[in-house]
Order: C-alpha cells, then structure tokens, then sequence
C-alpha cells in the first residue's frame, strides 16, 4: 500500500515570514457571511485535483458546524471575476492559528499566485487576536510545489507523519 507522508509546519514569530507581495492580479476577499455550501464548493472546487477526500461525506450539518463556526475565517481569491482559490483560518486554542486549507484551482496554478496567497494567508493568521503560532500540514498527495511554498514563505518543518493509504 502507498505510503503518504504528512508535513506540519509552523511559524512562531511574525518576523520569520518571507513575504511575497506581488499579486499578478490576484485579489482576496474575507467571506463574512458564512455559509457552508460555499466552504463545501471550494473544498471540491480546489481539492479535487489533489485528493482532498476527508470531508466529501461530511452531511449538511457537519459541513455547516464546521465552516459557519466562530473561529473560521474564509478568504477566497479571485482572477478577473473568477475563483481562483481560497484559504481558511481556524483560531484554536493557546492563540495557535492552523491554516485548515489552503489551494489554488488547477486552471491558476503555476500563474505565479500561490506565494503571494500565502503570504496573505499569514498575514492574516498573525493579525488575528492573540496568535501565538501559525501552523499548517501537507502532505505527499499534495501539488509538489506545495512544501518548498510552504517553506519559502518561512515555515519551519516540525514533525513528518506517514501513513499508509488504503484502497478500496
């Protein structure tokens, strides 16, 4: 059975961002009317290229106590109208922010957007209420240019899990 390896990256201090601030024409907007049908349409709309299956079964009200929470905040960003990708933010305890996904749509990727998304995504995360930490994983599964992003910007590996996929 394949093996996976699962990535967690953190940032303890604001200074450690590596900021790329060019936007190519990239623009970010919070969604702050929440509603679940959109977090559920970007999950697929973004996930399916890189076998983001975890919450396609989720029911409605798992995908509306989960995205309309709280201590989730959406951004989407757009191109010329378009979705172009999103992140969320989720606020946990001990001002630990976790970036909770993170991606761009396949038709954007490789247009020079994902640094400068994620460097909004940090900003953001360190200009929510007393963030300690900003963190994130990955995995093998993911766009190969996803870690080396991850790290330029200046996250810190600081643990890699494997698990074994099974098939059905």
């Amino acid at each position: 059975m394949p093996e996976i390896s699962i990535y967690n990256l953190e940032m303890t201090d604001r200074s450690q961002l590596n900021a790329k601030p060019q936007s190519n024409g990239l623009t970010l907007i919070e969604a702050k009317v929440k509603q679940y049908q959109f977090n559920r349409f970007l999950y697929q709309f973004v996930g399916a290229a890189w076998e983001w299956i975890d919450k396609l079964t989720w029911t409605n009200s798992q995908w509306q106590a989960y995205s309309e929470a709280d201590n989730l905040h959406l951004y989407v960003a757009y191109v010329d109208g378009a979705p172009a990708g999103y992140f969320e933010l989720q606020q946990q305890e001990n001002g630990n922010v976790e970036i909770m996904y993170f991606g761009l749509a396949e038709r954007f990727i490789g247009r020079g957007f994902g640094g400068y998304l994620l460097t909004q995504a940090i900003e953001h995360a360190w200009s929510l209420p007393d963030t300690q930490r900003v963190w994130v994983h990955t995995c093998s599964l993911d766009h190969p240019s996803a870690l080396h992003n991850y790290q330029a910007r200046g996250f810190i590996l600081f643990r890699t899990d494997i698990e074994t996929q099974t098939t059905s």
